[in-house]
C-alpha cells in the first residue's frame, strides 16, 4: 500500500495510538475505494507503484481517510464536498493513466 499509518496521523495531526485500528480501517477502506473506482492491479501490474501514479494514489487515499476521520458520524446537516471533490479529482486523473496503461498491456499480448 502507498499510504502508511504513520503519515496519515502526521496529517491529521494526531498524537497517541488510541484510534489505531479505526485510521488502519479507514486506509484501508480508502484504498479499496480508490482502487475499486480505478481499476485492480491485475489488469496493469504494478500501475499504484508507477512514477505518475504512485503520488497521486497516495495523496487520494490519505484525503479520503482523511474524510472517514473527520466526518465519522453518518448523521451531519451539511453535505461535505471538498475532499470529495479532490478525491474524485485524482481518481478521473488516475482512470485516464490506467486505461492508457491497460492499452499499453493489451497491445503488448496481441
Amino acid at each position: 500500500m502507498a499510504a502508511d499509518l504513520e503519515t496519515l496521523k502526521s496529517s491529521l495531526r494526531i498524537d497517541g495510538n488510541d484510534d489505531d485500528e479505526l485510521l488502519k480501517g479507514y486506509l484501508s477502506a480508502a484504498t479499496s475505494y480508490i482502487e475499486q473506482a480505478i481499476g485492480d492491479d491485475n489488469s496493469v501490474p504494478g500501475f499504484y507503484e508507477m512514477d505518475g501514479a504512485k503520488d497521486l494514489f497516495a495523496t487520494a487515499v490519505y484525503a479520503l481517510a482523511g474524510s472517514y476521520w473527520y466526518y465519522r458520524t453518518s448523521i451531519t446537516s451539511n453535505t461535505v464536498n471538498p475532499v470529495d471533490l479532490v478525491v474524485d479529482s485524482i481518481i478521473g486523473q488516475l482512470r485516464g493513466l490506467y486505461n492508457q496503461k491497460q492499452d499499453e498491456v493489451n497491445d503488448n499480448g496481441n
